[in-house]
């Protein structure tokens, strides 16, 4: 779609775990079950957000001090996805987001969705909502979980094709969301409701919004 200016629309990106869909509950839920299995000790949702990162086996390594091992490792993200789905089908689409999502696509802009999440399940859940349609391209994860989201993005905005990267905004919950955008030449704006805390997300140096109404917004007017 062109705009007034004669460039291509604006195009936004959205991350779906933390972002649109309000997991977080979920995902706190999980690992703690998984850590039960381990012999770890729970953590609070604050302690959560105060340390998580991407590549995930780096979370790992600041609660446990080191980094797991290759076997410990395929125990915990086996133990945690386990956990996540059971309670996965529960969780409901963060405030406002049906609605954003149709009001941008009735406007004749585009969007897309990408995600960490393995493709084979995030894809019957986004249609479970009832969203799917919203979008013009869905990409999950194919490869390995230790995988960050900069390559992810690129081959996502290949697929896309026509979308140039500098017309793009990101909009999740999550450092790698910003540092993915930076990586393909995007913008990011970072939502408090998901995996990190205001303060960390404040330190990667990109708008941090605490809606996603907020969040579109702020997209509108970064590019």
């Amino acid at each position: 779609m062109g705009t007034r200016d004669g460039l291509p629309g604006k195009h936004l990106v959205w991350d779906w775990n933390g972002t649109l869909l309000d997991d977080i509950g979920a995902v706190i839920g999980a690992t703690n079950a998984a850590f039960t299995e381990l012999g770890l000790e729970p953590i609070t949702l604050e302690r959560y957000r105060e340390l998580y990162t991407v590549p995930v086996p780096r979370f790992y390594e600041r609660l446990m001090g080191r980094l797991p091992t290759d076997t410990e490792w395929d125990v915990m993200d086996g133990a945690f996805h386990r956990h996540y789905w059971q309670r996965a089908e529960a969780c409901g689409l963060a405030s406002g987001a049906a609605e954003l999502l149709a009001a941008r696509q009735e406007s004749g802009f585009t969007q897309s969705l990408l995600s960490l999440a393995p493709h084979t399940e995030l894809i019957p859940l986004v249609r479970r909502h009832g969203i799917a349609e919203r979008f013009v391209r869905m990409d999950g994860r194919v490869g390995p979980s230790t995988d960050g989201k900069a390559g992810h993005m690129v081959r996502h905005l290949a697929a896309l094709g026509s979308v140039p990267a500098d017309r793009v905004v990101v909009i999740g919950d999550a450092a790698d969301d910003a540092l993915a955008a930076a990586h393909v030449g995007a913008k990011a704006v970072l939502y408090t409701g998901g995996s990190h805390s205001r303060a960390s997300l404040e330190r990667v140096g990109v708008p941090v919004v605490d809606s996603l109404t907020e969040a579109v917004a702020v997209a509108e007017e970064l590019v």
